[in-house]
C-alpha cells in the first residue's frame, strides 16, 4: 500500500479506503467527461486500475485513475478533487503522488485527456503530442445514454 500524508489530508492507493458513490456520484453527476456513467462502470474501471484516493480527516475529497501496465505505458483519468476544497494545492500534491508511485517509475510514455487543466499538467512535465499524426482514437460519443 502507498500512502502520502500532510497534516490531516492524505492520498492513498488502498481500495478498501475509496468511497464508490461519491466517486460514482461526482463522475456522473458533475464532471464534464462522465456525465450519466453508470456505476457498475465506475466500479469495473476502479477494479482494473491504480487507484488514489484524497481524503481530508478519512473522508474522501478526491479521487484520481491510472490504467496501466505498471511497466510502459500510464493513462491518467478521472482526476479531481471537489470544488469546496480546490484552491489548497491539492490537485498538485495528487499530481507529485501519482509521479512518485513506485509502480509507475520509469515508464515510457503517459497519456491523458483534458478540457481544462492544461497548466497544471503542464508543471510536471505533460506537453501536447509530440507526434499526434501517430496517434489514433476510437470514440463512442454518449455511450452512457445507452443505459
Amino acid at each position: 500500500m502507498y500512502q502520502v500524508q500532510r497534516d490531516e489530508y492524505l492520498i492513498s492507493d488502498d481500495k478498501e479506503k475509496l468511497n464508490v458513490l461519491f466517486i460514482h456520484q461526482y463522475l456522473s453527476k458533475e464532471s464534464y467527461w462522465a456525465q450519466n456513467i453508470p456505476e457498475e462502470i465506475v466500479r469495473r474501471s476502479i477494479d482494473n486500475a491504480l487507484c488514489f484516493g484524497v481524503y481530508y480527516n478519512y473522508e474522501q475529497i478526491g479521487f484520481a485513475r491510472t490504467i496501466t501496465d505498471k511497466a510502459t505505458f500510464a493513462y491518467l483519468a478521472d482526476v479531481f478533487i471537489i470544488e469546496k476544497f480546490r484552491g489548497k494545492g491539492l490537485s498538485k500534491w495528487l499530481m507529485e503522488a501519482i509521479h512518485a508511485h513506485p509502480d509507475l517509475q520509469r515508464l515510457r510514455r503517459w497519456m491523458l485527456a483534458t478540457k481544462d487543466a492544461h497548466g497544471l499538467y503542464a508543471q510536471f512535465g505533460w506537453s501536447a503530442l509530440s507526434a499526434p499524426e501517430r496517434m489514433m482514437e476510437k470514440r463512442v460519443e454518449n455511450i452512457y445514454l445507452q443505459y
